[in-house]
């Protein structure tokens, strides 16, 4: 997989990241979904890749500076006719090296707590992503999950 700077007006960038946050939102209690929309991945704290096999658009991720030293992950999403080769862990391993680079030593994440989500659990588990309290705006939801890496280590 390519991973490049995404292109948030490209129509095949708009329509994964259109049907990421559908799809989310649909298996998400109202007013427990905080993806961004395309306006706030053009913002100037946000950091937005793409992943590509080829010309097919198969993954998105994104680093949202919160402040200097800590980031959060946003916009993770594989391609469901691609999933289970490998782009989502390239995509969070890219974000990590660009987390680490940037000089953050700590990068978390909000993910729903619903079934649908338990593959992107198991990524970031596997990733060393570790259980973690509300940061940043969040507040303790059960629709949500937290999850936190000591990029120290």
């Amino acid at each position: 997989m390519q991973i490049r700077t995404g292109d948030t007006f490209d129509p095949r960038v708009i329509a994964l990241l259109d049907h990421h946050v559908t799809a989310a939102r649909a298996q998400t209690a109202p007013g427990s979904a905080h993806a961004l929309d395309l306006a706030g991945l053009r913002a100037p704290d946000v950091a937005f890749w793409t992943g590509w096999d080829g010309e097919t658009l198969v993954a998105t991720g994104a680093l949202k500076t919160l402040i200097a030293d800590h980031g959060e992950v946003k916009s993770m999403h594989t391609l469901q006719a691609t999933r289970r080769r490998g782009f989502g862990g390239q995509m969070l391993g890219h974000i990590i090296a660009e987390a680490r680079a940037r000089g953050m030593v700590r990068l978390s994440l909000e993910t729903g707590s619903w079934d649908y989500f338990k593959p992107a659990h198991a990524l970031y588990r596997a990733h060393g992503f570790v259980l973690c309290g509300p940061f940043q705006d969040y507040v303790e939801d059960p629709n949500s999950l937290f999850l936190t890496l000591d990029l120290t280590r």
